[in-house]
């Protein structure tokens, strides 16, 4: 069941807790991919994104943020042109091949059809992107409050998340657990977010942070060569020794 999109906005914008949830995930996400290393390429978040892929306008050839229909979209950015587009869940006004990076946030774990969205996933990727997927940490806090939207949906351990990108073709490159801070706005949580966040990259053995942030590349095997797999590199020699055939001799009498 997806979230409706005002009540992300609301989250993500208007709240303090959002605010700063929004701040962490989008700063790891940047440290993975520096500005520079987007720099002429196109942009996609899927689900609710956006609030990730700011850092991104001024560079990146092109940001395109797709949500779901079931969500409803709103436009962004605020005071830009929009970028935003309502879409069909496993059906994007996308090329082949025209994503060069991928972000998913508020998309899988609400989708009934996960398989289908990865596999579009999948053909929206040109061969080498990398995507980044956004699930609530089963293992976390967030995912047991239904004040944050984490608290909605399938939560994921680090192994079902990895077997299930597997399944759909995509190599797993690294990932994290992040968002260590309670889902709380009391006041000694907060000043205590940025030490919890710390420590927690410091025990990731732990895993214990509220989301998994998982990159994974697009790895496409080259397509086999019909016939032989290898040259023969010797002659067959089965027939040597036999010469030219001898013409049959006259039947006349």
């Amino acid at each position: 069941m997806h979230l409706d999109v005002l009540d992300l906005r609301n989250f993500y914008y208007r709240s303090a807790l959002g605010r700063a949830a929004q701040k962490v995930i989008r700063d790891q996400l940047v440290e993975w991919w520096p500005v520079s290393h987007v720099q002429g390429q196109t942009v996609v978040g899927y689900g609710f994104a956006v609030p990730l892929l700011r850092p991104y306008l001024p560079d990146a050839r092109r940001v395109i943020g797709l949500m779901p229909g079931p969500q409803g979209v709103m436009p962004w950015p605020a005071g830009q042109p929009n970028v935003s587009v309502l879409c069909e869940e496993t059906l994007w006004p996308l090329r082949t091949g025209q994503a060069d990076r991928l972000v998913l946030m508020h998309g899988l774990e609400t989708s009934e059809h996960a398989g289908a969205l990865l596999e579009e996933c999948w053909r929206s990727l040109g061969p080498g992107g990398r995507a980044v997927f956004v699930v609530p940490n089963r293992a976390g806090l967030w995912s047991r409050s239904d004040a944050t939207p984490f608290g909605y949906g399938r939560p994921y351990s680090l192994g079902q998340l990895e077997a299930q990108l597997r399944r759909h073709r995509f190599v797993t490159e690294r990932a994290i657990s992040a968002l260590y801070r309670p889902p709380s706005l009391r006041r000694g949580w907060r000043r205590s977010a940025a030490f919890l966040e710390r420590a927690g990259r410091h025990m990731q053995i732990l895993n214990a942070g509220g989301v998994l942030m998982i990159e994974a590349s697009k790895q496409v095997t080259a397509p086999s060569r019909p016939g032989l797999t290898s040259a023969v590199k010797r002659p067959l020699r089965v027939l040597e020794g036999i010469g030219a055939p001898v013409p049959e001799p006259s039947r006349r009498r």
